[in-house]
């Protein structure tokens, strides 16, 4: 982006005032062209001088033409079962292409008219398959009039893929945003909402924004969910009919509604908050951040001062003496000198004494120390350090790691130390998008996992063909001895391209090792673009992304993963357009500078080719530029820099909503003076067609030298992610190359063991040079190999925590169903609630002290009352007060013979006489249940005394709730008081026993992979202890929320502060 100068003058981000020859714009995807594939004429010739160090990168790929490609995989196609399911899916576009003639006959509105048509026929018994050939040529129809896209014959088959609730596997800028509308729309026509779940808030936004605009002109409405939002906008959205958002939102708003303490809180659509569910980049959503959990939590100060300690500690243990490490499972053990060490520098006997814990904090040290490295893992900004997404480059400063890490890499830094966190709420990808009965996915890459989607998800994997055959060179893989050869080999060979004027892409793992790429590069004086996590570059991502595909761009990314925007081979002709009018309109709104640090402004716009606009263009933006100077000088306040660019943004965006005809007929009618929005919105659109014809000739030439080439300077730990870097180069049937450059001193060899001395050897035997590439297969599949490995072993981590989760997904479902049932039900499901728990506490206490199988001589009499009397305080130590252990023991000798079925049993003989509460048909109905389920119960232990043992349960259950019911109605407050404290009560209590059971179960997690030494299964035992510790929180929950009951209403005002606390 050009600056314009300090004077204010007009200037065109390095654009030339002569006119050229107008030549069509380059084809896009989404246009009216035939679906059928083209057959190029010829292959691209090779230039003639090839670049030295570099040839077979440098020189122009020769693409394949179309029918031999095609024809080369006939044999393969003939054996897959995707292309039979293809071949079916066929018959589905047949038909949406046969009722398109008659769709285009129809009006606006008669088109709209067909959602309520389609919704009557679902009500009248009709499914969705029965609609969905007509439903999707609708939706063709409608993007074709709003948006002046078709959807192409394998978009339809995309579509119908989301539809079969599969993951849809469609190359890069094979539209697969356009095809989710045709899913969403069908699946919408039920009313039960359909979630569209993007990886990031921008494209979430902007896909409810333009792909929204298909479903409203169709009548359906459209939400967006993204941070910041407030609860009342949230909740709207949720009852939209298509809602976009990103996952993180949708995990977190699940969680927090399992939070709320009122049902007018809820922001979801309870009691059915999930039917259909489409997943943009859905590897990345389910298996990349499915190894990180969604937590929130509460804060725990109380270790704060320990961090710095356990810092300090850890920089004077050295590796290899005081601990060992091991890099493929992230794991640092301690060796005797090390924890001798450690303890007398702590000055404590035990490191592992839990009145005095160290351990967790020194080792939480040493993993910062080597495991959480600054500008990899995580950068320091504001003096936070502030978690580096690896998967997608960005930075997520909301994002804390757990279990102390976060603390512990801050106190590395030096850095002040926030609270520590106590989960209170958590899920994983996995178990939340299990939630949906029906889920389907998209994405680029996601055939190399498909085993893995069958296994976990019940999902297959079907490819989509490709709209134009894929001409793409994949060059053969170079490793280099060091990681010196390889950054010199890179440099060279980006140079060499730069030279050529292809437009290059470098993917690297981290911010550092794009840095020092930069740093290379600006030696040899080569202009280039840097878009990694820090904020002066992630600020420009969609502006340097978008005009990656220009001669001589130079873009280096720490990863292209959820990027969002595709690089079009010429530049993105309405990115280009907007920053040209930025730069000319920007300095006369607002005088401050950027709100974000822009250093490393766009530097390859020196090395690109000048913009040429035509008189009228630059006429257009001097008159918004003279309009925005005005309005700065009458305006008494400085415009900030951010109201400035929106306002620019504003402006732009409605003047493509108007159109330059009616623009200019605005324009007219003003006689000196005219609307600022409107002058920068026609200026844009004359800007615009100027661009559009430019990167249509630049886009064209690109192509003739072979289109982007792609650097993959390290392979990652999956396949699928160098396969997502790759498909930025090729797309819609463009030429294009990649190529990769790795060494064997990259991490992924290090952590997974790679024989580096083997590897050396060999490479020696080659060639005496270390720093020289070397291309033998023999390496090569070595080293893919490894990463085939390393595919696997991860793969196992993702079962195991898939394993794990199970387990405490059952769990969830239980609490959280118990939640809901709470939460919506009424003042008498309350009550009942409350009766049944009541019940559950009297059986307890009468079974963990009498068996069945023994005379009650031998029964404990005396601990039972004592118990019972200790759970209702005041309200039952006076009526118990003079009961002692033979009054019980009598009125069991006189209940020997007695029949349990016609008992009442609110009374036993010489025993204290309930309240009179319980009288009344509906309680005694209740009593009367309770007393069945009571005879029937086949858990508890049975034996010769078991009736017996039932009419005491029945007994003191009765006592109990005949007792509350009494307190209550003494109270004298009203219902609804009286109901807000039972569901008070009920859900504080569900939810601190949840909480701490929570904290259990992953301290169970850690603790169970250590009885694998003594050859028991870690999943196993973590299932029998896990199921005894969500049976006795249960058994907790039921005994505090009673105990909290009776003792609030035997002392409403002393008991007040329970409920208004809130939970730490």
């Amino acid at each position: 982006m050009a600056a314009a100068s300090a004077g204010g003058s007009l200037s065109t981000a390095s654009a030339s005032l002569v006119p050229t020859p107008t030549s069509a714009p380059a084809p896009r995807l989404l246009s009216r062209r035939s679906s059928k594939p083209t057959t190029r004429a010829s292959p691209t010739p090779r230039p003639k001088k090839p670049p030295p160090l570099s040839c077979a990168a440098a020189a122009t790929p020769t693409p394949a033409p179309a029918v031999a490609s095609k024809s080369a995989g006939s044999w393969r196609d003939l054996c897959s079962l995707n292309a039979w399911v293809v071949r079916d899916y066929r018959r589905l576009v047949d038909s949406v292409g046969a009722l398109e003639p008659a769709l285009r006959r129809l009006s606006d509105e008669q088109l709209k008219a067909k959602t309520a048509e389609f919704r009557s026929r679902l009500t009248r018994g009709e499914t969705l398959a029965d609609v969905q050939a007509e439903a999707f040529a609708v939706v063709r129809e409608a993007a074709r009039r709003t948006l002046g896209m078709r959807h192409f014959d394998v978009q339809i088959i995309g579509g119908a893929v989301l539809n079969d609730g599969c993951i849809a596997e469609m190359k890069t800028g094979e539209g697969k945003t356009l095809v989710s509308t045709l899913a969403a729309y069908l699946n919408a026509l039920t009313g039960e909402g359909v979630h569209v779940v993007t990886v990031n808030d921008y494209l979430a936004q902007r896909d409810a924004e333009w792909m929204g605009r298909v479903h409203r002109f169709l009548g359906l409405t459209v939400g967006l969910v993204q941070a910041g939002m407030k609860s009342d906008e949230r909740r709207a959205s949720y009852r939209c009919d298509i809602t976009y958002t990103n996952n993180s939102e949708l995990g977190f708003d699940y969680l927090r509604d399992n939070l709320s303490r009122n049902k007018e809180q809820l922001v979801m659509r309870w009691p059915k908050p999930f039917h259909f569910a489409i997943v943009d980049e859905v590897d990345s959503v389910l298996i990349d951040e499915g190894r990180n959990p969604l937590l929130i939590s509460g804060e725990d100060n109380r270790d704060a001062a320990r961090y710095p300690i356990a810092a300090k500690v850890a920089e004077l243990l050295v590796e290899g003496v005081h601990y060992t490490v091991e890099l493929k499972g992230n794991n640092i053990d301690l060796t005797e000198d090390g924890v001798a060490h450690a303890e007398i520098i702590l000055g404590t006997d035990d490191l592992w004494d839990e009145n005095d814990p160290w351990a967790r904090f020194v080792m939480n040290a040493l993993k910062a120390k080597v495991f959480y490295r600054r500008d990899v893992q995580y950068i320091v900004r504001d003096g936070k350090a502030i978690i580096i997404n690896e998967l997608t480059g960005r930075v997520e400063p909301k994002r804390r790691w757990s279990d102390g890490i976060h603390q512990a890499v801050e106190a590395k830094e030096g850095l002040k130390i926030q609270a520590d966190s106590v989960i209170v709420a958590q899920i994983t990808y996995q178990s939340l998008f299990k939630l949906y009965p029906k889920l389907s996915g998209m994405t680029g890459t996601a055939k190399t996992e498909e085993k893995e989607f069958l296994k976990m998800f019940k999902m297959p994997v079907i490819e989509v063909p490709t709209n134009l055959p894929n001409i793409r060179v994949d060059l053969p893989i170079q490793a280099f001895a060091t990681a010196r050869g390889k950054w010199q080999y890179v440099r060279a060979e980006v140079e060499s391209m730069f030279q050529l004027g292809r437009p290059v892409l470098v993917g690297t793992t981290s911010v550092e090792s794009s840095e020092y790429l930069s740093e290379l590069l600006k030696l040899r004086n080569i202009p280039h673009n840097v878009l990694n996590a820090r904020p002066k570059y992630a600020a420009r991502e969609a502006e340097i992304i978008a005009q990656a595909g220009r001669k001589h761009a130079i873009t280096i990314s720490t990863n292209m993963a959820g990027r969002g925007t595709d690089i079009i081979l010429g530049g993105n002709p309405k990115m280009l357009a907007k920053e040209i009018v930025e730069d000319n309109i920007l300095p006369f709104l607002s005088h401050e500078p950027p709100d974000i640090d822009m250093e490393g402004e766009s530097t390859s716009h020196k090395g690109l080719s000048n913009i040429e606009l035509g008189p009228s263009s630059v006429g257009l933006l001097a008159k918004a530029a003279i309009m925005s100077k005005y309005i700065h000088k009458s305006e008494i306040n400085e415009w900030s820099f951010s109201k400035a660019k929106s306002t620019i943004a504003e402006s732009i965006e409605m003047g493509q909503m108007i159109g330059m005809e009616k623009l200019q007929e605005h324009m007219t009618e003003e006689s000196e003076m005219y609307p600022l929005c409107d002058a920068i919105g026609l200026a844009y659109l004359s800007v615009l067609r100027d661009c559009e014809i430019h990167c249509s000739a630049e886009g064209a030439a690109v192509k003739r030298l072979g289109g982007l080439h792609v650097v993959g300077t390290s392979l990652h730990e999956s396949r699928r992610i160098d396969n997502q870097l790759c498909g930025r180069a090729g797309r819609q049937g463009d030429p294009g190359s990649t190529r990769f450059m790795v060494s064997l001193q990259d991490e992924i060899f290090q952590k997974f063991n790679l024989d580096t001395e083997w590897a050396v050897r060999l490479i020696s035997r080659i060639t005496n040079d270390e720093d020289i590439a070397i291309e033998s297969n023999v390496v090569v599949k070595q080293l893919l190999g490894l990463q085939i490995n390393a595919e696997k072993y991860y793969f196992g981590i993702r079962k195991s925590l898939v394993e794990f989760d199970e387990v405490l997904e059952v769990q969830r479902k239980h609490v959280y169903n118990l939640r809901q049932v709470i939460l919506s039900g009424d003042s008498e499901s309350c009550s009942e609630q409350i009766f049944q728990y009541m019940q559950a506490v009297a059986d307890e206490i009468v079974l963990l002290n009498i068996d069945p199988q023994k005379p009650p001589k031998a029964w404990n009499l005396v601990k039972l009352l004592d118990e019972f009397v200790r759970l209702g305080g005041k309200l039952l130590s006076e009526s118990f007060e003079d009961i002692q252990e033979e009054n019980l023991q009598s009125a069991l000798e006189e209940m020997q013979g007695w029949d349990p079925v016609k008992a009442d049993s609110f009374a036993l003989p010489n025993m204290p006489v309930p309240p009179d509460s319980l009288r009344g048909i509906r309680k005694k109905t209740s009593s009367i249940m309770r007393w069945f389920a009571i005879c029937v119960d086949d858990t508890s232990k049975k034996g010769r005394y078991t009736n017996t043992v039932n009419l005491l349960r029945k007994y003191f259950g009765d006592f109990l709730i005949a007792t509350y019911l009494n307190a209550v109605q003494e109270s004298r407050y009203d219902d609804g008081y009286i109901s807000g404290i039972e569901r008070e009560v009920l859900l504080k209590t569900l939810d601190t026993l949840w909480k701490d059971h929570l904290v259990n179960m992953n301290k169970l997690s850690s603790a169970v992979n250590v009885r694998s030494f003594g050859h028991r299964n870690p999943l196993e035992e973590y299932k029998i202890d896990g199921c005894r510790f969500f049976i006795s929180m249960l058994s907790a929950t039921r005994r505090l929320t009673v105990e909290s009951l009776l003792h609030y209403w035997s002392s409403p005002m002393e008991s007040e502060e329970i409920f208004n606390t809130e939970d730490q």
